[in-house]
């Protein structure tokens, strides 16, 4: 039979990342994304064509509206794993964040996964093991000056994490997160090459993340070889944070 694995945030890059490897390892996907339907069917032809056995079916649904789970849980049957690679940044000093902002970054980081896990539980308890990963971040474990209201709702997401593993471990269910450092995407195009050197300068490893090293991360949570791991944060981040 077919495993079906649901990565929000497919037409991300980290997204985008994790579909690639998780179609290597045999798994059938639900790419999901809010906006950018062309490079979703396009992604989702090209996996089709390299991997004629499995399928993968673009879903849309908008994290930042109120019903954005129940949207997405409407159009996924068989499941067996969920991942979170889907956010919204904000850089801003808390005095300047409105209350619509802050409840647009609750809605997208914590309500709407939240609201999705509780809707799909029965699917995922369907299987003898299955798996939730979020894409946490660094800065939900050491906070971030001019991202506080970010750092405050990945935080949530990392004790979540915690707590939800307990909650459904005698179901099969292993719930981790993985907490990137700094991974060059576009998300940091407003940093100058001198800004991202200096950056890596700080890192222990002497470079900045790439968006394979937190997609490998993800196949190998996925793939049955981390079957003994669940409620974990796992940093990856070169050693910036440990």
């Amino acid at each position: 039979m077919k495993k079906f694995a649901l990565v929000c945030g497919a037409s991300g890059s980290i997204g985008r990342a994790i579909c690639e490897e998780l179609a290597q390892d045999g798994w059938s996907l639900y790419v999901h994304y809010n906006s950018g339907l062309e490079r979703i069917q396009e992604m989702a032809l090209s996996l089709s064509q390299r991997f004629s056995a499995q399928e993968f079916i673009p879903v849309q649904a908008n994290f930042a509206e109120v019903d954005g789970a129940e949207v997405l849980a409407s159009q996924l049957f068989s499941l067996q794993a969920v991942i979170f690679a889907n956010g919204h940044a904000y850089n801003q000093l808390l005095e300047d964040t409105s209350i619509q902002e802050m409840e647009k970054l609750w809605r997208v980081h914590v309500q709407n996964p939240m609201h999705l896990l509780a809707k799909v539980s029965r699917k995922l308890r369907a299987n003898e093991k299955s798996y939730v990963l979020f894409i946490g971040s660094i800065w939900g474990a050491v906070g971030a000056a001019g991202e506080v209201v970010y750092s405050a709702v990945k935080g949530a997401q990392h004790a979540f994490v915690k707590a939800y593993a307990q909650e459904v471990a005698y179901n099969g269910i292993r719930v981790n997160a993985i907490a990137p450092g700094f991974i060059d995407t576009g998300m940091n195009n407003h940093l100058t090459e001198q800004e991202k050197q200096q950056i890596a300068s700080e890192i222990p490893l002497q470079r900045l993340g790439i968006v394979t090293d937190v997609a490998q991360m993800t196949r190998f949570y996925v793939s049955g070889a981390a079957d003994y791991v669940t409620g974990q944060i796992v940093h990856v981040n070169g050693g910036w944070y440990i």
